[in-house]
């Protein structure tokens, strides 16, 4: 695929999982309004994220980083048979281990809770017991969702990238309603969202069944486990697992420890941790799940020079939309978070403060984050493991170090011991992007397309000019806690406008044209 074809799929992407996304940011609007940020919130969220990390180490990490090269190997075979053959054979695999590890976790919820959230068990009986019994009811997401992630998949190594991209927005959905209409049915209004969870992964998986059908894809799931294209996915799926989810990993070691902190620590983090994951979640995933099946094309068909340009293509877009995603997260912190998630009864003028203070920490790695999602497709595509693998465990092991380094401090003498959990999150992930670049240089696998000096000379020119205009409202809006919900969104939705306008114009400016993004 040439790049107009990519950035025209990436838009594609982009377009629909930016649906999911606004949808996710009125579910977290929705979330805050009915349960704030009390001890219950921290019990759901904690529930939550323990399935939503497996989702993300497997359904959207190491088991589509592993299978889809595998995959686009049958495919330039020829043999629509064999391809088949080894969706079969990875259905059957997949399900057993998913049906086999979700009847594990649901039997010993309370000790799978204990270790993710150990300060629970030490502090807060009932919060505890309450996030036990919600993973028992939310982790079957896990397998509901990862065979979502597999048909999803698929569906992209044959092009068809919106339909994948279009799936999130049911969990969304669902945990809208379960808030609004299903809440009030309980005694606890969070266990409402807990059963929106498992109804979302039912209705997700099913989504995806007449798209698979249309490609004639649907699984007859078979238990492989000597197939040769099993095999070698599973081989390559281990390591990965640490490989390309290392931010995910370092996250689940923030709720642990924030489980240790004031209550409130796991709401605060996680509100922020969602406005920081936006622009990673619509454009970073959306650039990589291009991509990667085109490098993976690219390297089976030894074309070095396209799978180079394509690499160089990926990194100047995420340059162009992660750095102003970064330091508009950082001016706007506080008034983003008013303007979303600011209610009284439940969400105080401290929350906006503490969770403000974490969103600029993790705004500091957005860069990193996004980075990584496009280089480690460049190791992965080529069935190159222990690269990415080694390199994550560098940065998992930093990162750990900086938790205890950055954490303990800002508790003890700022009260602040979420901000150096954040904080600490995005400098490994810093280290984990510097490392992967550094390894793809090094083998010549990239080699930097002509015009990078005056393309960073630009983006350069255009994020001071944002930064400036920003501020500049930032320092005659100094109120936003005293200005009703109306006049927030307004402002904020102004600011947003004029700061794209101007930095727009500023690229504009200084001699980008739209047509350099499609052109090698």
């Amino acid at each position: 695929m040439e790049p107009v074809g990519l950035l025209r799929s990436s838009g594609v992407v982009a377009s629909m999982t930016m649906c999911s996304r606004v949808l996710g940011l009125l579910r977290d609007i929705v979330i805050a309004r009915f349960i704030g940020a009390d001890a219950m919130a921290d019990a759901f969220f904690v529930a939550f994220k323990i399935p939503n990390f497996f989702r993300r180490l497997f359904a959207e990490g190491a088991f589509s980083q592993a299978f889809v090269p595998v995959l686009a190997e049958y495919r330039e075979a020829g043999s629509q048979a064999a391809v088949k053959a080894l969706i079969n054979s990875v259905a059957g695999v997949l399900g057993s281990i998913l049906i086999a590890v979700t009847v594990l976790v649901v039997i010993a919820a309370p000790l799978i809770t204990g270790i993710f959230a150990f300060g629970f068990w030490l502090d807060d009986p009932d919060k505890f017991a309450a996030a036990s019994d919600m993973l028992k009811i939310t982790f079957p997401y896990l397998m509901l969702i990862s065979l979502t992630g597999f048909a999803g998949a698929i569906l992209n190594s044959y092009d068809r990238f919106a339909v994948p991209a279009i799936t999130p927005v049911f969990l969304n959905i669902s945990l809208i309603v379960a808030a609004i209409f299903v809440s009030p049915w309980f005694d606890e209004p969070v266990y409402a969202l807990a059963w929106g969870v498992l109804a979302a992964g039912i209705i997700q998986l099913l989504f995806q069944l007449p798209f698979l059908a249309q490609i004639h894809m649907i699984p007859s799931p078979a238990l492989g486990w000597r197939d040769e294209g099993v095999v070698k996915i599973l081989k390559l799926m281990a390591p990965a697992i640490f490989g390309v989810s290392v931010s995910q990993i370092n996250l689940l070691l923030d709720t642990m420890i924030a489980s240790l902190l004031p209550t409130g620590s796991i709401s605060w983090l996680y509100y922020s941790d969602r406005l920081a994951e936006l622009p990673l979640g619509v454009f970073g995933i959306a650039i990589a799940t291009v991509i990667l099946p085109n490098l993976s094309r690219q390297h089976v068909a030894d074309n070095l020079e396209k799978f180079s340009a394509t690499l160089d293509w990926a990194i100047r877009l995420v340059l162009l939309i992660a750095i102003p995603a970064a330091i508009a997260l950082i001016i706007l912190a506080e008034p983003i978070l008013v303007a979303l998630f600011y209610y009284g009864e439940v969400m105080t003028p401290r929350d906006m403060a503490m969770a403000a203070m974490s969103l600029r920490a993790y705004s500091v790695g957005v860069v990193a984050f996004m980075m990584i999602k496009v280089l480690a497709p460049g190791y992965f595509s080529r069935q190159d493991i222990r690269t990415p693998v080694r390199i994550g465990i560098i940065a998992l092991a930093v990162n750990m170090g900086l938790n205890i380094v950055l954490a303990t401090p800002f508790h003890f003498y700022l009260e602040i011991g979420h901000v150096g959990l954040a904080l600490a999150t995005s400098l490994a992930a810093i280290l984990n992007s510097i490392l992967l670049f550094r390894g793809l240089r090094k083998g010549d696998v990239y080699v930097p397309e002509p015009g990078w000096r005056k393309f960073l000379f630009m983006l350069l020119n255009a994020n001071i000019a944002m930064c400036v205009t920003l501020y500049g409202f930032t320092a005659y809006l100094n109120s936003w806690l005293e200005l009703v919900w109306w006049e927030r969104a307004g402002w904020l939705s102004m600011m947003c406008a004029v700061g794209v306008m101007v930095y727009i114009s500023a690229l504009f400016l200084g001699g980008f044209r739209f047509f350099h993004l499609k052109n090698k």
